[in-house]
This record gives C-alpha cells, structure tokens and sequence, in this order.
C-alpha cells in the first residue's frame, strides 16, 4: 500500500503546484514522471527538467503507510485526479512497476519508474545571499517587466529576467532586444550588489506560484542557483551564466511628455490593431497640439485611426511602434494613468506611471 482513502483534491492541490515544469516529451522518459515520497504521514511531489525543481508537501495523516517512493506520469496523473468525481477518495498500490489508483468506482493502473533514478538537483547554494519579502511584492515585481523577455533567443541571457540586489533595492529587468522593461521594490536590508539571470520557465513559474499576499518569500542567490522558499514549496533554479546588457543605457530622459488615461489609449490600440499588417503588427502615432492620432493600415490598403484629445503642447512628431508592445505594457501596469514620453521619430519611447516612480517601459520605434 502506499496511500489510503486520501481525498482527491489532497493530492490535485500539491500536484498541480509542481506540475508546470514537467514536459510530457522528454529525452530522458522519467523527466515526465512526478517523483511522489510518502513518509511519517507527509507526501512530498517533486518535479525537475534538470535547470528547475520544484518540491512541495502535504500532510495526510493515517492515510500513509511506512516510508515509500514512486515515480508516476506526472500529466496522466493530473488528469486522473482533475477527472474523478469531486469528494472521491483515492487508494494507491503499488505493484512491481505499476501504480494502481482505486476509488469506489474507478480503477486506473499507471507505469512507474524506479524512484532511485530521479534526478534531484545537486544544490549549489554554499555561500548563498538571501534576501526576505513579502510574495506580492516578488510576484508584482516579474509581472511588471516578463512580458519582455526574449523567447528561445540566440542571445540565451536574454531569456530571463536579469534581478539585481543591492542596498535596500530588489530590481528586475527583462528584454527581447525590441523592448525593455525595468522596476524595483525596497527590501529589508543593506546589501552589497549582485545580479543574477533567472530563466524564463522559473520566472513564469514563480509568477503563477506566489501568493497575492503579504505571507514572505525567502530568495536564496549564489552564482549558480537561486532557491525561493514560500508557502510550503521549494522552487531551485539554474541561473543563465551570460552578460545582460547594459539596462541604464537604454532607459532615456526625455522631455515630451502625454499623459493618458490607460483605458482610453488601450482601447483605441486594440481597436488601430485590428487593421495593422498581421506580420509587423505597426501602428503610428501621429502627434500634434492637444491631439495624438493613431493609424494603422495592412497590405490590402485596409485602415484605421483613432484619435484622442491630449494635454500635449510639445513638438509635432510622427513615429511608428509595434502594437503587440505597446498593449503589453498597458495591459500589466496597475495606474489608471500612462505617462508617454519621447524624443525624435527615430528614438524609443518610454511609457512610466504616476503611482511607481520606479517603473519603466522602453519601446523601439519601427518604421511605417
């Protein structure tokens, strides 16, 4: 026996924490299994890909026997559970290399792999720095800026979200090369400056995982690792040993500045977007006195245009964006307020907020 009559959700809870990072194909078959250990009444779930791990325990009482390990299909697992009638309760045996799953009316017998054979993650962390925040303020952090990670780029470093630490300053800083976005929170503390590249899939992992609440998070940093420790889940990470570019370089000062209501821009780019070219997905900004058109056009000469009243008394200008950045960014700042700022047709632009004086988003012009 490995566990009895334990509730369904019990066991979905801890599986779907750990869940996210297993792949169903994989070169090695068990970096699709769940590594599931039962001991002293507690059951702990384990996923790794190799650069990321994720652990994570339950409390189930008299519903375990003696100390014991299986490796399931992590996947199949789920959707065993996620299908069973709600309120079911789920016996499992184990039998040479199958895991039977029994409830009242259900009989489920799944491949196992020896639980020896899992491949933990050696840990890396001798010397670690660590630092302690409340999880809404980490989660807000990588929401703010990883929609501008780079996807699968040649330039790997760029795959992540670059976090430094220093003073009393946590920041984060992501780009794909065509935009960038940066914020930072304060933290408890003085510490002396480290920076650390977190991969994309911890970053997204971490994004879903941490509460909205004030409940802390304990981040672990060494050259190789990070560790975050929250709500009773341990996340391990590689870091992505690469050079970020230079972040401060690219976040400009300028003078012009429109100040928007975020609903009333977002709406009008949403609709402009529509008609933009599928392929550069470009909209232009037409800018005058107290008035800022927005055009889009695509190759069968098909067009929109928008046009907002403004409090804009700089230059005329005419410069060309891509969109789909342009609605990333308004879609995850919390301001009711955008503040756009810019320089000549041929410079970024830098969209901040009234509420975050630390928020910044830089968008590479196109041309129309």
């Amino acid at each position: 026996m490995f566990i009895e009559k334990v509730e369904k959700e019990t066991i979905l809870k801890p599986l779907q924490v750990v869940i996210g990072i297993v792949e169903r194909k994989q070169t090695l078959p068990i970096l699709s299994n769940v590594l599931i250990e039962n001991q002293d009444g507690k059951m702990r779930f384990t996923a790794t890909d190799l650069e990321i791990q994720i652990t994570t325990a339950i409390d189930i009482g008299t519903g375990s026997s003696k100390t014991s390990a299986i490796t399931v299909g992590g996947k199949k697992f789920q959707e065993i559970l996620r299908v069973l009638p709600d309120q079911s309760k789920v016996t499992i045996e184990t039998k040479e290399n199958k895991a039977q799953i029994k409830t009242n009316k259900s009989r489920f017998s799944l491949q196992t792999l020896p639980a020896q054979d899992f491949p933990k993650l050696n840990s890396q962390l001798d010397s670690a720095r660590k630092i302690v925040l409340p999880q809404k303020e980490l989660k807000n952090l990588l929401f703010s800026v990883q929609y501008a990670m780079a996807q699968q780029d040649v330039r790997y470093y760029l795959n992540g979200v670059l976090l430094i630490v220093e003073g009393d300053k946590l920041r984060a800083v992501a780009t794909d090369g065509h935009r960038l976005a940066y914020n930072a929170g304060t933290i408890e503390g003085n510490y002396d400056k480290q920076e650390i590249i977190l991969p994309r899939k911890a970053v997204v992992e971490l994004s879903k995982l941490l509460a909205d609440s004030d409940d802390t998070v304990e981040l672990e940093f060494s050259t190789q690792q990070v560790k975050a420790s929250f709500s009773g889940i341990t996340l391990i990470t590689k870091v992505i040993d690469g050079k970020f570019p230079d972040y401060e370089r690219v976040i400009p000062k300028y003078t012009n500045h429109l100040n928007l209501e975020r609903m009333v821009i977002l709406q009008a780019l949403q609709r402009a977007a529509i008609l933009s070219n599928e392929k550069f997905r470009g909209v232009r900004f037409v800018l005058t006195e107290k008035n800022l058109r927005i055009i889009s056009s695509n190759s069968e000469q098909e067009e929109a245009q928008e046009e907002i009243e403004t409090d804009y008394h700089g230059e005329g200008l005419d410069i060309g964006f891509n969109v789909n950045y342009l609605l990333d960014g308004l879609n995850n700042i919390g301001s009711s307020t955008a503040i756009f700022s810019f320089g000549d047709p041929n410079s970024s632009i830098l969209m901040t907020t009234p509420d975050n004086q630390e928020f910044r988003y830089v968008v590479m012009p196109m041309r129309i």
